[in-house]
Parts: C-alpha cells; structure tokens; sequence
C-alpha cells in the first residue's frame, strides 16, 4: 500500500505525457467518475456494516466539526501571516491585473459554473448514503472482505486518474516561474496551518493524532483522503478522513464572505486542494479572477501533493508513536 500511490501516479503522469486526444480524455474523465460512484458506495457500505461505527457516528460527527474548522482557522491565520511578510496578494493582484493575467486564461469559470449543476453534484452523496443504507440493512460484516477489494481496486483507478489529470494540467505550473516561486508559500502555509489545526483538535478531542492530523491533511480532498485511510486504518478512521474534508468545503463556501473581510487569501486558504476543482468557482468569485488563478494553481499543487503526503505522513507517524 505504501509504494501504490506513487506507482499509480507515475504511470498516469507517464501517459498524460503523450498528449492524449480529447475523447480519451473524456473516457478518463468518465472512468474516473464511475470509480468515485464505486469508491462513496464502498465506503457507506463499510460505515453500514460495522455496528460500531454506526453507534460512534453523532460523536464521529461533532469530533469532525471540530477538525475541520480547526484546519481552516490555522491554514487562514499562517496564509495570513505570508501575506503580511512574504507575499503580499494584493500588490500581486494588481501585477496580474496589469499583466492581463486571471484564472480564465487556464479555465473557463462558465464551464466550472456548470459543473456545480451536473449530476454527479448529487449523485456523489446520494451514493455514500445508499451504501450506509445498503451496508446497514442488506449485508454482514463478513462482506467487508469484498469491499476492501473494491476500496483497493478504486484507489488504483483514482490514483492514475490523478496522474493523468495533473499531467495534463501541468502547464499551469508555468505560472510558478512566472509569478515567482514564493507563490508557493501559499500552499505550504496552508498544508501546515491543516496538520496543526488536526494536531490541536486531536489533543483537545483524545483522538490518536494520525486520525486527527491525516484526515486534516487531506485539505479537502476527500474521496483520496477518506479511501487511503480506510485501507490503511480502517473504516472508523477512514470516515474522519472522509468528513473531515467534505466539510472543509462546506464551512468553506459558509464562511467565504468573512474569510475575504480577514484577507485576500483567506478564502484560498479554506478551499484548499478543492480549489483545483469544486472550490475554484466561489472562492474566485470573492478574490477576483486574478487570485483566481492563485487559487487554481494552489489548489493543483496540494492536489498533486495530498497522494504523496498521506503515506509518507502516515509512516512516519507510525514510526514515531
């Protein structure tokens, strides 16, 4: 499990190398999603059949709240701290306004509007509770069996999936030279103010600090997150991975009108990995076109990262405690 990711990755990274047409693409796009259907089923199943975790979900729950708001005070109060000392964004949003230069160039924010509207918006939670039902009612605990082949067989499909879509985004890391490389303290400053907040609310809540600090690490980027951690800890540690990072998004767009009243990056903070995809159309819409594109190549660089963290952080952790 430990060398799967990077596997996954680089063979996905290697094929998104040779320009592939746009239809293969949409088949990516297509298998990709069906994997996600699958991956939320497996999980409610596994959250379904394990009595225990049904019995825990309230406290499961409230423990969530408290981590992912936790990720999001500290990832917004360090990003705020780069903005005061080493990146000032508002002075970079007008070296973008002058240079022509906005999120638009690399996205079609009409397109993104429209993906908030298609099904599987929908479909992805609709699935997740099917499978508790499912799980609940239906099967034994004996079938979990089956379902970790599932969870295994949908990590490889989403792990590729990742590496072709970042291959063929990796233009958007120009924009790193051009803009200079302190752009990407954003990112860093948002990876660390996330494993801080998850260590601080695990001490608060007595949660084991991987279950705390692995679910905030996943900034947002749940579906990876939620499977990775199932398969390495179980299904109990395995749904804090999972809605840690949903509500991350969620007390995202919430919060979205105060985070821009804090600073110009506050927002960018909050969505975090999201901001490659899910996040990018509101927190655009408050930080202007221009941030925009800070945002989008924030959020491509913490998705590129989030698969590659999770089992290093996860080793280490478990070699230290």
């Amino acid at each position: 499990m430990t060398f799967m990711p990077f596997i996954c990755l680089g063979v996905g990274l290697l094929v998104s190398i040779r320009q592939l047409p746009g239809k293969i693409l949409q088949v990516v796009d297509w298998v990709i999603n069906i994997a996600l259907i699958v991956l939320m089923l497996t999980i409610g199943m596994n959250i379904g059949i394990n009595d225990s975790v049904m019995l825990n979900l309230p406290v499961i729950g409230l423990n969530c709240v408290v981590i992912s708001l936790s990720a999001i005070i500290f990832s917004v109060l360090l990003v705020i701290l780069v903005e005061k000392t080493l990146l000032p964004l508002s002075a970079l949003q007008e070296k973008l306004y002058l240079e022509k230069m906005d999120v638009s160039k690399e996205v079609d924010i009409s397109q993104e509007e429209e993906k908030k509207t298609s099904p599987l918006v929908w479909i992805m939670p609709v699935s997740i509770i099917a499978g508790v039902v499912i799980g609940y009612t239906l099967l034994q605990e004996s079938f979990s069996v089956y379902l970790n082949y599932s969870l295994y067989g949908s990590l490889i499909l989403l792990y590729t999936g990742v590496g072709i879509s970042l291959g063929t985004n990796r233009k958007v890391f120009r924009y790193v030279k051009i803009l200079g490389f302190k752009i990407i303290y954003i990112s860093l400053a948002i990876f660390i103010g996330s494993l801080t907040g998850g260590a601080l609310a695990g001490i608060i809540l007595g949660l084991p600090l991987h279950v705390s600090m692995l679910s905030a690490g996943g900034m947002s980027y749940y579906s990876i997150t939620g499977a990775y951690m199932t398969q390495v800890y179980g299904i109990e540690t395995g749904t804090y991975g999972f809605m840690v990072n949903v509500m991350r998004e969620f007390f995202t767009v919430i919060f979205l009108p105060v985070l821009i009243k804090l600073s110009k990056g506050s927002p960018i903070a909050g969505g975090a990995a999201g901001n490659m995809d899910t996040m990018l159309v509101p927190v655009t819409k408050f930080v202007g076109p221009e941030l925009g594109l800070v945002a989008l190549i924030t959020g491509v660089i913490l998705t590129f990262f989030v698969p590659f963290e999770l089992p290093l952080l996860s080793n280490i952790m478990n070699s230290i405690l």
